[in-house]
């Protein structure tokens, strides 16, 4: 895997600032945001296809929305494990209700306490355990572009059984790159946050084009996990 060339390679395209301004504005609208989640799905396939300007044309921004909008729907599922997870312990609250007896209570709020230390945890660990699982998903929408593609158990399991290095190296350096670069995107919104008057502006538009810059870090990484590119993968983008 070429590493360097995640971080580098948004500023070798011409319109590298346009492109990821104009994402920005559309990450940060909602609904309309999901153009952006597309945005990124047809990145990672100009990285399968070895595009040598990966970064694609806000063009044809309708079907970046479909796309965006079908990958959102798959992550909804996804997250529903956790999302019923975090919902039972609002079960408890209706056994907490006023009473003599408070030794009752003190063991309907000790229950509810360690119940939730360990909801707490599985959706932790679930949410861990999708934050390395999803991006294989990506790849495999990327390259079929339906909403079935998100859900064939099988065959997302097979680009990360048959590329576990590569795809290893790119899960581990994206969440270092996101939490570098947010670290460093901090500091610089709070200096410029200085600035009088045109300071907040400035730190937004810094904030959000370093958000998505490391999206875009994200997409190339894990456009080169597959070790073979998809079919009509060798035509230039």
């Amino acid at each position: 895997m070429d590493i360097g060339k995640s971080f580098s390679y948004p500023f070798e395209d011409d319109s590298w600032l346009s492109k990821l301004l104009i994402g920005a504005l559309v990450s940060a609208v909602p609904v309309l945001n999901f153009a952006w989640l597309g945005y990124i799905a047809d990145l990672i396939k100009n990285v399968m296809d070895s595009a040598s300007r990966p970064l694609p044309e806000w063009g044809d921004f309708g079907n970046k929305f479909v796309k965006g909008l079908l990958l959102w729907l798959a992550g909804v599922v996804y997250s529903l494990p956790a999302l019923v997870f975090a919902c039972i312990p609002l079960g408890f609250v209706f056994l907490t209700v006023p009473s003599e007896n408070s030794d009752l209570q003190d063991t309907l709020a000790a229950a509810f306490t360690g119940i939730g230390l360990i909801l707490g945890c599985i959706i932790l660990i679930y949410a861990l355990a999708l934050s390395f699982y999803f991006p294989a998903v990506y790849i495999n929408f990327a390259r079929k572009e339906t909403l079935g593609s998100c859900f064939e158990f099988g065959e997302i399991m097979r680009i990360v059984s048959t590329n576990t290095s590569r795809y290893l190296t790119a899960w581990l350096v994206s969440i270092v790159a996101g939490i570098v670069v947010g670290i460093i995107l901090g500091i610089v919104g709070a200096v410029v946050g200085l600035i009088p008057c045109v300071g907040w502006i400035v730190g937004w538009l810094v904030g959000a084009i370093g958000g998505v810059y490391i999206f875009t870090i994200f997409a190339h990484l894990f456009g080169q996990v597959p070790a073979s590119p998809a079919p009509m993968a060798m035509t230039e983008m």
